[in-house]
């Protein structure tokens, strides 16, 4: 979809608009009375959602590069068909390809309530053959208002099952990530990737002041963000989402990231609602797979 088909598409939206960013990447701007968002069409990334009274609550990096083929650092990436490295062929492209691929506006919407609704979708294609060789269709929904939603619909349109694991690799902007808490993960059993992928179980809440990244597996539970330099909480609530990932690369890692910045690690925290290690998915031909998850922000 160019940029021409989708400004034809968004039409006299007048909470919408369109535009070209970086080496061309189409972005659409949400503006509405409950809050502000932009989304990227390639891997229908969004990368902004800032309801009204509020900082942001998706974080961006400032040195993130916005180039055709290349994930942009921060906001939701969606990361399908395979989450982290692939199991089989550690060569693949890392988190899979959604989020690297152009994606199709399929429609736009206004809830009573002023939120904005759109919906994306992706079908398999060359590029996605030459390294997944099924077929499939994909859809994200993203709902712009007080909360943010967002549902990813995974459809098996080949003739034999898959496998799939999956995340809405979510950046949330916090006030200095050494100060906030994360709870409800209370007693869940972890991977621990640091520590070679070791499985431990969590004590009390998250507190973040090294590296961390975790696969907390055959959880269901909801996560608060408790952040008192923002004086919020940021509440992130999901369904269809067996395992829930924690990840903040600290200080070491983020200097070698180009895109990140040497002291991003303190502005940022992902918490990612997922299928992965053993909560991936399998489908039957013809058969679909949700996860939803929907963010909103209280006072602390």
């Amino acid at each position: 979809m160019d940029i021409q088909a989708l400004t034809e598409k968004i039409g006299t939206e007048d909470n919408l608009r369109c535009r070209q960013h970086g080496d061309g990447l189409i972005m659409i701007d949400v503006d509405n009375a409950l809050a502000t968002a932009t989304i990227c069409l390639q891997g229908a990334q969004l990368i902004e959602w800032t309801p009204v009274n509020n900082d942001p609550v998706i974080w961006l990096s400032d040195h993130a590069s916005y180039s055709t083929g290349k994930a942009i650092r921060g906001g939701v990436p969606v990361c399908w068909p395979w989450f982290g490295d692939h199991a089989d062929n550690p060569a693949l492209p890392a988190h899979g390809f959604a989020r690297v691929l152009p994606w199709t506006l399929e429609s736009i919407d206004t809830r009573d309530d002023g939120a904005s609704c759109l919906l994306f979708r992706l079908e398999a294609c060359p590029q996605s053959k030459a390294l997944w060789p099924h077929d499939f269709e994909l859809r994200l929904s993203i709902t712009v208002g007080a909360t943010l939603d967002m549902t990813l619909e995974s459809i098996n349109r080949d003739s034999h099952p898959v496998t799939i694991s999956e995340a809405l690799h979510t950046y949330f902007h916090v006030g200095d990530v050494r100060n906030i808490q994360i709870a409800g993960l209370d007693q869940a059993a972890y991977l621990d990737k640091p520590d070679g992928f070791r499985e431990k179980r969590q004590t009390g809440n998250i507190q973040i002041n090294e590296e961390v990244d975790r696969v907390y597996i055959d959880t269901l539970a909801d996560c608060i963000i408790e952040d008192p330099d923002l004086h919020r909480k940021i509440v992130i609530s999901k369904s269809g989402s067996q395992s829930t990932v924690v990840w903040n690369p600290w200080s070491e890692k983020c200097v070698a990231m180009s895109d990140m910045g040497e002291q991003a690690y303190l502005s940022m925290l992902c918490i990612e609602s997922a299928n992965a290690a053993n909560n991936r998915i399998e489908l039957q031909s013809g058969d679909s797979h949700s996860l939803q998850v929907s963010y909103r922000v209280m006072d602390l």
